[in-house]
């Protein structure tokens, strides 16, 4: 929830999430980090043939814009790519209202 080593949430955010992902179990929390870590999802990606969204904060150190948003962006045919400023990791908590409002822009459509 970071971004220039700047806190973008709330401490009340903040403490939420940690909350929340106590709940799941270090395996699986070490599983699906593996799995995201050494799956390539380009060919499945490109099959998606769905209206896709992909909204993404230009400042994110966990899942960096260039190597996440940007590629799924452009792997999705017809892909709607919304990059938000200053945005980091959880730009739904730290920027709900741009997250929202291009969520809903893009329902509406």
């Amino acid at each position: 929830f970071s971004a220039g080593g700047t806190l973008k949430v709330s401490e009340t955010q903040r403490t939420d999430a940690r909350e929340i992902a106590a709940f799941a179990s270090p395996k699986g929390t070490l599983d699906c980090i593996a799995a995201f870590g050494l799956t390539d999802f380009r060919d499945d990606v490109a099959k998606v043939s769905v209206p896709t969204l992909v909204i993404h904060g230009d400042s994110d150190a966990i899942v960096p814009f260039e190597v996440s948003g940007k590629r799924s962006a452009e792997l999705i045919p017809g892909a709607t790519l919304v990059v938000v400023e200053g945005g980091p990791h959880g730009i739904n908590a730290s920027h709900a209202e741009q997250f929202n409002s291009a969520l809903l822009q893009f329902l509406a459509s």
